[in-house]
């Protein structure tokens, strides 16, 4: 008869314990790092903080401006988009939930994620649909993406180089694809839910469910998009605001280059801009912190043609505006206007899902109902 083997039941404390000396061995080597890296810059770093103790305050009040017009235009983007899709809201609810979104997605962990939620979450307070809610955080989002890479191709081009075509045209493509998309839905709601029916009933075929299961949802989601109408006006005034969003924001770094006494190339600002933003996406820390500041600091000295001591200081500068202070600003617009809105009981929330749930419903029967009954295929011509 052979004896149960015995369950290790110490692994898990090993485990931890393995985890525990790998998170310490990491936190030496970086702090290794660190005073490495002090030690060997020292002297840019001694140079540096000249610059800043001989900073220029008419020019870092202008970057502060510069900032907060990138973030206000970044507002406009926003509310004129919902406003496309029938909501109507001020400037002001438009700009806190920027602040407060923006101050998520700098100093939280995953801050993207708990910084898209929140916004998606006060614009349904405002009364914007699921759908209308979820494009107005795509369209914003592929418009700023686009924005970004026009603005680095021209970095490029300024400076003389080649680029890659594809980069400044895929994200445009993207612009124009939804765009054209949504008005399409808005335009011809019935061919899309003849298409999407169609569709639906091979998939319910396919597992043996009733051909109209999940017809309703389709018709639902329809519904909501027919609310989306983005004219002209409309898309030209989003595009124009996040040009504006964009360049505000350069400027806000050309600013304070010359904060601190550096003249950098406009073609080099715009390279370390966008290669700062591009790096600054990437979820690696709260707000890139670290990695965007190497990021400036590098093409500032290699592309933009100032000392290694200025790009020190200029980034600085500029992290200290657009990071810090924009964090700090969002933090107690976040605590002053919507901290009240976490802790509030989730009935409203389910209230209103069900409401608009049941509006949908009857708009979408009262759709098919108003549908010329099919009776049969049409002859065909002689």
């Amino acid at each position: 008869m052979l004896e149960p083997t015995p369950e290790p039941a110490a692994v898990g404390p090993r485990r931890r314990n393995r985890f525990r000396v790998l998170k310490w061995v990491a936190a030496v080597a970086l702090v290794g790092l660190l005073i490495g890296e002090g030690i060997y810059l020292w002297p840019r770093l001694h140079e540096s903080w000249k610059a800043l103790t001989e900073i220029h305050w008419g020019w870092l009040a202008a970057c502060i401006f510069m900032q907060a017009l990138s973030l206000s235009a970044f507002g406009r983007v926003q509310k004129q988009l919902l406003q496309a899709g029938g909501v109507r809201v001020r400037q002001a609810k438009s700009l806190s939930v920027i602040y407060g979104s923006t101050a998520m997605a700098l100093t939280l962990p995953a801050g993207q994620v708990f910084s898209t939620a929140f916004t998606y979450r006060e614009t349904r307070r405002w009364g914007a649909s699921p759908v209308v809610a979820s494009w107005q955080l795509a369209i914003s989002g592929v418009i700023a993406a686009a924005g970004l890479a026009v603005l680095g191709v021209g970095g490029a081009l300024l400076v003389g180089g080649s680029v890659n075509t594809f980069t400044l045209v895929l994200p445009i493509a993207g612009v124009v694809a939804i765009v054209v998309g949504v008005r399409y839905v808005s335009a011809h709601p019935q061919s899309i839910r003849s298409a999407a029916g169609w569709v639906l009933h091979k998939v319910n075929d396919f597992r043996n469910q009733p051909r109209d299961a999940g017809q309703e949802r389709i018709d639902e989601i329809i519904e909501q998009v027919k609310s989306v109408q983005l004219g002209k006006r409309d898309g030209a005034l989003s595009l124009t605001w996040s040009a504006v969003h964009r360049i505000a924001d350069v400027a806000c770094l050309g600013f304070a280059c010359y904060a601190v006494g550096a003249d950098p190339r406009l073609s080099g600002l715009l390279i370390a801009f966008a290669a700062g933003k591009a790096v600054g996406s990437v979820p690696l820390a709260p707000g890139g912190l670290v990695v965007v500041d190497a990021t400036l600091i590098a093409f500032l000295t290699s592309a933009a043609s100032i000392s290694a001591s200025q790009s020190v200081a200029a980034a600085f500068v500029y992290r200290g505006v657009s990071f810090i202070l924009v964090a700090l600003v969002g933090w107690v617009v976040f605590l002053v206007l919507f901290r009240k809105h976490q802790h509030e009981d989730l009935h409203y929330d389910l209230e209103m899902e069900q409401r608009e749930t049941k509006q949908l419903q009857k708009d979408a029967r009262t759709a098919r109902e108003a549908q010329p009954e099919r009776r049969g295929p049409d002859p065909e011509p002689a």
